[in-house]
């Protein structure tokens, strides 16, 4: 088996950490937008609780 240079190392863990780092800021992506959505929904059901009322 040949030996990987160490620039061809380096730049894997560069790019494994940089994956690993991307993969975190999606899920934190999408965990934001989750939360807009249900605060959006909870406003909306207020708002309309409150439609009949003058």
């Amino acid at each position: 088996m040949q030996d990987v240079s160490r620039e061809y190392s380096l730049l894997f863990n560069a790019l494994s950490d940089a994956e690993e780092a991307l993969d975190l800021l999606r899920n934190q992506l999408i965990a934001a937008q989750q939360q807009a959505e249900e605060l959006y929904l909870e406003q909306e059901d207020g708002d309309r609780s409150g439609e009949g009322r003058a």
